[in-house]
């Protein structure tokens, strides 16, 4: 489960502005922005906070992006299932410059799916799911 910073501020009995600190200092676990709004997924309930660490302040440049991943049926390949009557795997699963292909994709955490007509992704998908979270490809 995914909540906002309000509501991880209540479950942990902090302020706002003290959770959001935590969050510029990469301190909550699994945490990400999107767009304005950060996303903090909960663990048996509660956001994982780890430890501070005494000494210099990290550089911002050291901190590193989780890689987003994208989602998308192809449609080229469900048509070429059914005129040969093939079962070959119809979702991709895109994390970088890598394509991983299955049947079934389980995605445990957050995600949003996203519709642009007129900005498709290079591979020509309108729409697509886009996650930070693992994808498990199954098949």
């Amino acid at each position: 489960m995914v909540v906002c910073t309000t509501e991880a501020a209540r479950i942990l009995k902090i302020s706002t502005a003290r959770l959001r600190v935590l969050l510029s200092e990469g301190r909550v676990e699994g945490a990400y922005k999107s767009g304005k709004m950060w996303l903090i997924p909960l663990v048996k309930g509660e956001p994982i906070i780890e430890r501070g660490k005494r000494g210099p302040a990290p550089r911002w440049c050291n901190l590193k992006k989780r890689a987003k991943k994208i989602v998308h049926v192809n449609s080229q390949r469900i048509r070429q299932n059914q005129k040969h009557q093939e079962q070959l795997p119809v979702i991709t699963v895109k994390t970088g410059q890598t394509n991983t292909y299955g049947h079934i994709v389980e995605i445990p955490g957050g995600c949003r799916v996203v519709y642009r007509p007129n900005k498709p992704l290079p591979c020509g998908a309108r729409v697509w799911i886009e996650t930070f979270y693992d994808v498990n490809v199954v098949g």
